[in-house]
Parts: C-alpha cells; sequence; structure tokens
C-alpha cells in the first residue's frame, strides 16, 4: 500500500488505517491481522474503545504475531469518561485533566502491552481544558518516552490553535469525521487549517456509518438524517465503470483531497479490509470527484 507522513513528523503511515473500535464486539485478532497482512501499518484505538478491551485484543495480537510492532504505529486517544468514573455521583463528561491524561495514557500501554504509543490523541474537546496543562501533560509523557507525538481528534481549527500554541512541540493529526455524507471540513476550515499547518487529518466513519457501503451497523445520533440514496447511486455508476466496488470509490473520493486525508477502515469483516486497499492503486478523476460532491451536496454550487 502506498505510504504518506503523518503531519510535521517522523511517522510514515499507509494510505489507509485500521480502526480498532468494533473488534471488540466480533472479529477480534482475525480482523487485525487481516488488516496487517493486507498492508495497512497505522492501527488506531481509544481507551473507552470496548471498555479498553480493544486494546487487549490488540496487544495480544502483537504479542503473538513476531516483527508486527516493529513494522506498525500505533494511535491511541483519551479523554473521554463515562458515567460514574471515578465515583457513582460522576456524570459522562470530556477530561483533559493532566493527571487523567497521563493515567489514561499509562492504562494503554498496560494494556497494550507495550512501552511508547506512537501517536496520542486528545479524543474530544474538553470545555474545561487548560491548553498549558495539557502541554504540560504531553511534556510529561514525551519525557518518559512513553509518547511519540500528539494530535487530537474532532477539534475545531480554532482550538487546534489554541493548543498548538501552548504545545512546544507540532501537533501532527486532527482526526475527525469526513465521508460524503459528513462534508462539514471542507466548510468549516478543518481541511484549510490542515493544508496551512502540515496536519494529517484522519477519518473516522469515512462510509457514513456504512450507509455507502453495505448498510449500516450502528449510527450515532448526528448520522440518522444522512440522506445516501443520491450519493449511492452515482458512487454504483462510477464504480460500474471502473470496475470496483462503490466502497472503494467512497475512499477514493478522500483520497483525492490534497491535505491527504487518511481514512480509517473500522470494518471488521476480513474481505472488506482486504478490499479497501484497491481504492489506493488509483485516482478518482476531476469530474468524477465533483460528480459525487454534487449529489451529495443535493444542489447545484451556488
Amino acid at each position: 500500500m502506498n505510504t504518506v507522513k503523518l503531519g510535521k513528523s517522523s511517522l510514515v503511515t499507509s494510505r489507509l488505517c485500521y480502526g480498532c473500535w468494533r473488534i471488540a464486539e466480533s472479529g477480534g485478532q482475525a480482523a487485525v491481522r487481516a488488516a496487517y497482512e493486507a498492508g495497512y501499518t497505522s492501527f488506531d484505538g481509544a481507551d473507552i474503545y470496548g471498555g479498553g478491551q480493544a486494546e487487549v485484543i490488540l496487544g495480544e495480537t502483537l504479542r503473538q504475531t513476531p516483527g508486527m510492532r516493529e513494522r506498525i504505529l500505533i494511535t491511541s486517544k483519551c479523554g473521554v469518561r463515562r458515567p460514574g468514573e471515578p465515583n457513582a455521583d460522576s456524570p459522562q463528561r470530556w477530561d483533559f485533566s493532566p493527571e487523567y491524561i497521563v493515567q489514561a495514557c499509562e492504562g494503554s500501554l498496560k494494556r497494550l502491552g507495550i512501552e511508547t504509543i506512537d501517536l496520542y490523541m486528545l479524543h474530544r474537546p474538553d470545555y474545561l481544558g487548560d491548553p498549558h496543562a495539557i502541554a504540560g501533560a504531553f511534556a510529561q509523557l514525551y519525557d518518559a518516552g512513553k509518547v511519540r507525538f500528539f494530535g487530537m481528534s474532532n477539534f475545531r481549527p480554532s482550538l487546534v490553535n489554541t493548543l498548538q500554541a501552548a504545545c512546544p512541540f507540532p501537533l501532527v493529526v486532527n482526526q475527525v469525521e469526513i465521508s460524503l455524507m459528513q462534508r462539514a471540513v471542507l466548510e468549516d476550515g478543518t481541511l484549510d487549517q490542515c493544508l496551512e499547518k502540515d496536519i494529517t487529518p484522519m477519518a473516522w466513519s469515512p462510509l457514513g456509518a456504512g450507509l455507502l457501503g453495505d448498510g449500516a451497523r450502528r449510527l450515532l445520533p448526528a448520522q440518522q438524517s444522512y440522506k445516501p440514496d443520491a450519493v449511492v447511486k452515482v458512487l454504483d455508476e462510477i464504480a460500474k465503470t471502473r470496475g470496483v466496488s462503490r466502497t472503494v470509490i467512497a475512499y477514493a473520493w478522500l483520497l483525492k483531497h490534497p491535505s491527504n486525508i487518511v481514512p480509517i477502515v473500522g470494518s471488521t469483516d476480513s474481505q472488506r479490509i482486504r478490499a479497501a486497499v484497491r481504492s489506493t492503486e488509483f485516482e478518482l478523476t476531476r469530474e468524477e470527484w465533483y460528480r459525487l460532491f454534487l449529489a451529495a451536496r443535493g444542489e447545484p454550487l451556488p
């Protein structure tokens, strides 16, 4: 698979990243191995995926697969706390307190069974997060050799700038929802900032929670209003011409953008994991890209 550098870092990843969100529910080690054997070199996780079980499964696969750890990048995220943590009166919340960032990272390292996380991200913006305190936690983890590089997930551009101003090293990734069903990053400055600051955008839910593929298994509340029919029609037309599946075209639509979007493939089906790689082997034309964009937009350009 083709590769791309992550932002202003020395990290190089395959053009597609494998997302470990669902491996605690089904597929498990078989899905991780399928991705590794298909050429994925980046594996994305978070402390909350499967209540930590996704990291345990990835760690077990690493221990059972000689040489795998040396050939891949491991990413994880922190900052989302469930109700009842750490006591019964605690509500669901986001937490970027420096103590929690360090504690969460150490928990991920233990579950993964590794000494260093290659890329560590803040999961969702904490309204009480202090950029300077966050930067201090990052520096502590970096100095201890527990994290190589840092990034964020679901951050608006102004918050990226605020955190970067406090950090002594570059933030290299912003992981956000991007797909033909969710195109806000094209208009809200997120991808513009990625181009300007050399930050790599990673796309979660690149198939619109499966609506652009073989059907959605689980929609987040914000995804329940997505209307894929018009886009799927055009995806099928282009896919037929190109001799590939509609999901390959949907991934290729993301790969066309000059910011070097890295789609996160979240399927636990080995065949689908392998099939997605086909999207990295060709490029959509501008005409094909805009046909899809206009179908998703539902109205002409101004």
